[in-house]
């Protein structure tokens, strides 16, 4: 399935989480250095968060205005 980490294209397997989109955009450090993860719709969510095809996911500070 897509997925879009920061507006970049991450492919993952049906039934992956936000740990796993962050790994593949290799953007985990910067989670562990504390920035926080939130859905297009400005909400956070967790790193064991479900996703669905076309998903859209920003770390705190990236979502474009």
């Amino acid at each position: 399935m897509k997925v879009l980490v920061n507006d970049a294209e991450i492919n993952l397997a049906p039934g992956m989480t936000v740990r796993h989109a962050l790994i593949g955009a290799g953007l985990m450090s910067e989670v562990e250095g504390g920035k926080k993860v939130f859905d297009e719709w400005g909400n956070e969510i967790g790193l064991d968060g479900a996703l669905s095809e076309n998903a859209r996911i920003y770390l705190e500070g990236e979502k474009p205005a």
